[in-house]
C-alpha cells in the first residue's frame, strides 16, 4: 500500500457547533495533541539530552554509524534522539542526525504517537529541516494516529512552505496517492484546507491533482459543502470557478444548495441555486415530509395529557 494507516478511533476533525458565531473561527479539537510530549518533558531530561548531543560522536562510516547504540534510545513517549532535536529546535544537532542517517530507516522511526520526525518539523515549522529529512529519504506516506501524513497537517496548519516543499522537494513519486488520501476522519488534504479556509492552497492542490469533488467518508460531503456549511462565499466562488460539481450529491442525497437553507448567505444560496439542476433544488422527500407533518407530531403530550384532537 502506498499509504500506512492504524485504527482509526477519533473524532471529526472539525465541529460546526464549536465555532465561534461572531468570527467564524475554528475552535482547535480537544482531544488532539501535535506536542509529541512537549508538555510533560521534564527540564532535567532536557538538559540530559544537551550532554548527550554535545558527547554523541557520529561515525565515519555508514557502517559504524548503523551500530550506534544511541539509535535504539527512546523517551517514555517514544521520541529518539531526533525527535528531540526537533521538538526543542536544537536545529544544527537534527541536520548533523539527518546528514549521517541518508536513507536510513531510523528517519522513518514512529513515536508514541506514530509521529515521524518529518511530522515533527512540519508541526513546529522548521523548514529547512523539512527540507533536509526529505532529501535523505524520509517516506512522506507515513501516517500518524490520527491518519494524517506530513502533508494533510501542513494543510491544516495552512503552512505553504513546508505544503511547497512536502510537493516538490523532491519529486513526490506517491504525491497523488497522498492527495487523495483520507485520515481517520475521512477528509483529505482539500478537505482540510476547505475546512481551514485556506484559498490558495485550495487552488494549488487542484493544480497538482487533487479531486476537486471527492467526499470525505463521513457523510459524502465535497470541498463545495464544507464550503457553503462554513459559509465561506470566497471558497464557494473559488470552488465553482475550479469546476466544482454543484449537483453532486451528498450520503443523503443533499446538494451543497440544500445546505443553504437556514443559513445566512443570501448570495452563496443565489450562486448555487443559479447553478444546481433544476430537479435537484427541492430538499430530498420534501413533499413527504410535507404530507406527514401532522402524523409526525400527533402524539405530543401537553401537562401529561395528549393534545385534545385525541
Amino acid at each position: 500500500m502506498d499509504i500506512y494507516r492504524i485504527d482509526n478511533s477519533n473524532p471529526m476533525d472539525y465541529d460546526l457547533d464549536e465555532m465561534d458565531s461572531k468570527h467564524r473561527k475554528m475552535f482547535p479539537c480537544q482531544d488532539e495533541r501535535v506536542d509529541s510530549g512537549l508538555d510533560s518533558f521534564k527540564s532535567g531530561e532536557y538538559a540530559l539530552l544537551q550532554e548527550e548531543f554535545q558527547n554523541l560522536k557520529m561515525a565515519e562510516t555508514r557502517t559504524e554509524f548503523s551500530c550506534e547504540p544511541w539509535k535504539q534510545q527512546i523517551t517514555e513517549d517514544g521520541d529518539t534522539f531526533l525527535h528531540l532535536a526537533i521538538i526543542h529546535e536544537a536545529e544544527d544537532q537534527a541536520i548533523q542526525i539527518i546528514k549521517q542517517c541518508h536513507k536510513d530507516p531510523f528517519l522513518n522511526t514512529q513515536n508514541s504517537q506514530r509521529q515521524t520526525p518529518l511530522h515533527l518539523a512540519v508541526i513546529t515549522e522548521q523548514h529547512k529541516l523539512v527540507e533536509c529529512l526529505l532529501k535523505a529519504g524520509c517516506d512522506s506516506r507515513l501516517v500518524d494516529h490520527s491518519g494524517n501524513t506530513a502533508l494533510h497537517i501542513a494543510c491544516k496548519k495552512g503552512s505553504m512552505t513546508s505544503f511547497s516543499l512536502l510537493t516538490q522537494v523532491p519529486p513526490a513519486i506517491h504525491l497523488r496517492s497522498i492527495l487523495n488520501f483520507p485520515n481517520y476522519n475521512g477528509h483529505n488534504c482539500l478537505h482540510l484546507a476547505s475546512i481551514h479556509g485556506f484559498l490558495s492552497m485550495v487552488e494549488v492542490l487542484i493544480q497538482l491533482g487533487a479531486d476537486i469533488n471527492s467526499k470525505e467518508q463521513c457523510s459524502g460531503r465535497t470541498a463545495l459543502h464544507l464550503a457553503v456549511d462554513l459559509q465561506n462565499l470566497s471558497l464557494v466562488h473559488q470552488l465553482i470557478v475550479l469546476g466544482a460539481d454543484v449537483n453532486s450529491l451528498t450520503y443523503g442525497g443533499f446538494t451543497p444548495y440544500h445546505l443553504t437553507y437556514g443559513r445566512q448567505n443570501g448570495e452563496i444560496r443565489q450562486q448555487l441555486y443559479d447553478r444546481t439542476a433544476q430537479d435537484l433544488r427541492e430538499l430530498p422527500n420534501e413533499s413527504e415530509n410535507e404530507e406527514s407533518e401532522d402524523e409526525m407530531y400527533d402524539d405530543i403530550l401537553f401537562g401529561g395529557k395528549l393534545s385534545p384532537t385525541h
